[in-house]
């Protein structure tokens, strides 16, 4: 069997209630917060070993969000970018990363479901 290149891992549609934002309101109340990411990696040796150690795990990559989306930022970009690089640091397979992260229902005086920011990032 050939494999292409392009293998991944994602985690979609992650809700957290977290205390991002610039405003003292949000900061004390906070806000839902929702995360997809899709970490480009290769897999292709998991596929036959069937073994964790040989691909991402996604319960670990899920811990990492959990812990950045606890500490409280002023701005999403910021938080991505503390995701993006503590991902990268743990991770020595992931080489690339997209990143959505959303705040739902912000404080705008606007009828929209969410707001945020989307990145891509490959390893160096």
């Amino acid at each position: 069997m050939t494999y292409t290149n392009d293998t991944y891992i994602f985690l979609h549609d992650i809700h957290f209630y977290a205390f991002h934002g610039i405003s003292k309101q949000e900061r004390t109340v906070g806000n839902d917060f929702t995360i997809d990411i899709c970490l480009e990696c290769d897999i292709h040796k998991a596929c036959s070993t069937d073994n964790i150690n040989d691909t991402v795990s996604y319960a670990d990559v899920y811990k990492v969000l959990k812990e950045e989306m606890a500490i409280p930022s002023n701005l999403l970009e910021h938080v991505c970018q503390k995701i993006v690089d503590r991902l990268f640091e743990k991770f020595d397979k992931i080489e690339k990363i997209d990143i959505r992260l959303a705040k739902r229902n912000p404080p705008m005086n606007a009828d929209i479901a969410d707001a945020g920011v989307k990145m891509t990032c490959k390893r160096d």
